[in-house]
């Protein structure tokens, strides 16, 4: 039976990109990974939309989460925290571990904050230094109208920090002209590459505040000292550089698409499986869905645990469940990076199946059929 593996992250990674995982060790500090990680970067760019350098480091997404807080704000300053999910909420702990006060602007799991609740809160603390978002939160598959919250921050002194680990590359997210002063994403998701880097746009803005740190926050993630090696196409200490060779290969094939054509289709792609879903009876679970993931809630009478269950063990469809108290209470469909349409139609094909042997009523096909209308109303290929 054939594995399909259709999480909000890890993602499926191209065989092309595991081919070059499987090439042989190299050393790291030669001229040619130099020139390497250079291309790379500049690959990067493209795929954030920066004119900034991206720094690549080795760890997951939260590293660079802690990164920009580590060395943009300083001990006893004040961050604004939009919670609307798991992730936020790592953005408020993180803020405490480092002992910066977060400012929760909270809504309920599978709201999405807005842009209103965010200027209320600049206005009530203009002395707040950042600005903590995130541009899809996976938890819930929630957006957030990050331009809007760009344009609130840019007219005050605060940093936007913008956690895109499951967003970009799978909806539009335009760093500079959206005034994010650190974006950050991990190269398990739409990037196509397993677990293992992370990677943070940096504004002028921002280095600005962190060169006024005369005493750096942290060793392994001082953003100064990866700066002044990313200017010789190094990094600071040795890198999973097989990552980066493989990710060469998958940020070719995101550019040979172009990214706003890839925006487009993930758009097409995630409004099928919106479709299908609800064609079953089944509701969205976010008020303004994100384009990398579906995520709709399980039935009353159905036990979301054993469906999933069932859906990975008869047809080894893997899909993703809810966290903490959303445990069995959702099932979330990634549609982003590797996963393409055909993939998304065999997991909406199964939940039917599956849903059709648990008792629930409902037509086998509907879903599939309503997914392909989409589909082909759209011009999808």
């Amino acid at each position: 039976m054939k594995q399909r593996l259709l999480t909000p992250g890890p993602t499926p990674v191209p065989e092309e990109t595991l081919l070059e995982l499987a090439r042989p060790v190299h050393y790291h500090r030669t001229p040619e990974m130099r020139q390497l990680l250079s291309e790379v970067v500049e690959d990067l760019q493209y795929v954030f939309q920066t004119r900034n350098p991206v720094l690549v480091l080795t760890s997951s997404g939260t590293g660079g989460l802690e990164a920009a807080v580590a060395n943009c704000l300083p001990p006893g300053s004040k961050a604004i925290c939009l919670i609307a999910g798991r992730f936020g909420e790592r953005w408020r702990s993180i803020c405490k571990a480092f002992g910066i006060e977060p400012v929760a602007v909270t809504v309920p799991y599978g709201q999405s904050v807005q842009p209103e609740q965010l200027a209320r809160a600049l206005q009530q603390h203009p002395d707040a230094q950042a600005v903590c978002a995130t541009l899809s939160e996976t938890s819930t598959g929630a957006a957030h109208d990050i331009a809007a919250f760009g344009r609130l921050v840019a007219a005050t002194p605060a940093l936007l920090f913008v956690d895109a680990i499951s967003g970009l590359v799978a909806m539009e997210c335009r760093t500079d002209d959206w005034h994010i002063d650190v974006c950050v994403t991990g190269s398990q998701k739409a990037l196509m590459l397993p677990p293992g880097l992370a990677f943070m746009s940096v504004s002028d803005k921002s280095w600005k505040q962190i060169d006024k740190n005369p005493t750096p926050r942290a060793y392994y993630f001082d953003l100064k000292k990866a700066r002044a090696s990313l200017q010789t196409g190094d990094t600071p200490y040795t890198s999973a550089h097989t990552l980066v060779r493989a990710l060469k290969v998958s940020l070719k094939k995101i550019r040979s698409e172009g990214i706003e054509k890839l925006w487009t289709r993930q758009a097409r792609v995630a409004a099928a499986a919106r479709a299908g879903f609800q064609t079953l009876g089944l509701e969205l679970f976010p008020s303004q869905p994100a384009d990398g993931l579906t995520v709709v809630k399980v039935p009353p009478e159905i036990d979301g645990t054993a469906l999933l269950g069932k859906l990975e063990k008869q047809y080894g469809l893997k899909l993703a469940g809810g966290q903490d108290q959303l445990k069995g209470k959702i099932i979330r469909l990634g549609h982003m990076g590797y996963i393409d349409q055909f993939d998304v139609l065999a997991g909406l094909a199964g939940v039917e199946l599956v849903l059709h042997e648990m008792g629930y009523p409902l037509e086998p096909g509907r879903g599939v059929a309503a997914a392909q209308q989409v589909l082909a109303q759209s011009g999808a290929r």
